[in-house]
């Protein structure tokens, strides 16, 4: 347990390292899902893959992110967001070493299916548990951190890739993620359960404790009663009544899980999973495809950071609006690339500043916002449920486009592909305008109060 201060420079340091360590799960969130792409260059030639076989072995991930998940939301409302977080880092740690010694396919695809169960939870449970921790003045740029993380994650799962692309050592890619799970498990080993959740779970001391941990003595008697008081209006009114069935969630539901979809079938993750493959087929070489991605992905982090700068300054629907917005204009462009009697030159180029331009406009608004938004949107006492069914959208959103995405390019062809993904760019941009809040400044509890008499 972190001690109590009054000093306003202490207790900003101690929000930003629960923060931190937290993030550390989005840290193995971004490692894992990005290390794949460089080590699939060499995965389908070691064990003759299919590009159905390759659809499965990236997949095998997100169909254990769609479990751990479902699964992980309820968890954590009912043991604590702090208990499901360090035993998702010995699932980390034990999914890496399988994926890393597998011996033949159908062992990589349950080492990554591991992984995937340890992914679902991280996903869901750490931008959770920072919006439970943190002033609400800060909760965007800190949740967001989150998110930061996830970038940095991919960037060195990139850099991972091109070290060992020489000797092909996608054994090392995969089971490096080790380290950041030990990591993880000891960061969360000694900091404290939120205290939403203890006062949910009936322990309002220790959620006076936390509190003065993290901000001090002043106020923490009102924000006491604030959370204790949006507490009880959850137990009166959800008494007898699940998440779906309560018709005052249904309109966030929405929100939450169609923008979770939308995240994912507009096809970020074709160009996290498959971009080396993508450029190899433009000119790049291998080792040049994995180190153009490597650029890719530190776009990803800056933008990621610039977001964190603005999201609590702009508000978060602005935000979603134009990413998608831009995201759209990205893949449309990318598709004439394929049209060119050559992709190479100039014109594998051009395709690579279209996947930077896509992938810099999702950083900006819907990598930044969506986990913010979902950890925000939702009262007490379903909250970790309704995370979770949000998170296990995504999931599953991103498993059909993972394993489809081989396929589509196969049959259908790249320019096809891609400007289907600019399509539903643009049905995301609609979605958001016409029905995503703003919740910027807000306290978690204004939010829930201020949703409820939306709905009466």
């Amino acid at each position: 347990m972190m001690r109590s201060s009054n000093d306003p420079t202490a207790r900003s340091r101690s929000v930003g390292t629960v923060a931190a360590v937290a993030a550390i799960g989005g840290l193995l969130f971004g490692y894992d899902t990005g290390v794949i792409s460089g080590g699939l260059l060499f995965i389908r030639t070691e064990f003759g893959l299919s590009a159905l076989m390759e659809g499965v072995v990236v997949s095998s991930l997100l169909v254990g992110a769609t479990i751990g998940a479902l699964v992980s939301g309820r968890l954590a409302d009912r043991f604590g967001r702090r208990t499901v977080l360090l035993v998702t880092a010995g699932i980390f740690a034990v999914g890496a070493l399988i994926a890393g010694l597998a011996p033949d396919a159908t062992v990589l695809v349950l080492g990554r299916f591991v992984l995937g169960l340890a992914i679902g939870p991280a996903s869901a449970v750490v931008p959770l548990y920072i919006a439970e921790m943190v002033p609400a003045d800060r909760r965007g740029a800190l949740v967001n951190s989150n998110q930061l993380m996830i970038t940095i994650g991919i960037v060195v799962s990139y850099a991972v890739g091109f070290l060992f692309a020489p000797i092909e050592g996608w054994r090392w890619m995969l089971g490096l993620a080790v380290v950041p799970a030990v990591l993880l498990a000891a960061g969360m080993a000694v900091l404290p359960e939120t205290p939403r959740n203890l006062v949910s779970r009936g322990f309002p001391a220790r959620a006076e404790d936390v509190l003065r941990s993290i901000h001090g003595k002043a106020d923490v008697a009102a924000e006491l009663a604030e959370i204790a008081a949006a507490d009880e209006r959850d137990r009166q009114n959800r008494s007898a009544r699940g998440v779906l069935r309560d018709p005052a969630l249904r309109p966030m539901l929405v929100v939450g899980i169609g923008l979770a979809v939308f995240s994912q079938i507009a096809g970020v993750n074709t160009i996290i999973y498959f971009a080396p493959s993508v450029l190899e087929t433009s000119g790049f070489g291998t080792s040049g495809s994995i180190l153009a991605q490597v650029g890719v992905g530190l776009i990803n982090v800056l933008m990621t950071v610039v977001a964190m700068l603005l999201i609590d300054r702009l508000g978060r629907r602005p935000m979603v609006i134009a990413a998608f917005a831009g995201m759209g204009v990205s893949m449309a462009a990318l598709g004439l690339v394929y049209l060119m009697p050559s992709q190479s030159g100039l014109v594998g180029w051009f395709a690579l500043v279209c996947m930077a331009a896509y992938i810099g406009c999702f950083a900006f608004g819907v990598g930044a916002i969506l986990w913010v938004l979902i950890a925000e949107i939702y009262p007490l006492k379903v909250r970790g449920a309704a995370v979770g069914m949000a998170t296990m959208a995504h999931w599953l959103a991103n498993f059909v486009v993972a394993l489809t995405f081989p396929l589509l390019i196969e049959g259908a062809g790249a320019t096809a592909t891609f400007w289907i993904f600019a399509v539903v760019c643009a049905a995301a941009t609609v979605f958001c305008v016409r029905l995503v809040p703003e919740t910027k400044g807000r306290s978690l509890e204004e939010i829930s109060e201020a949703r409820e008499e939306a709905a009466r």
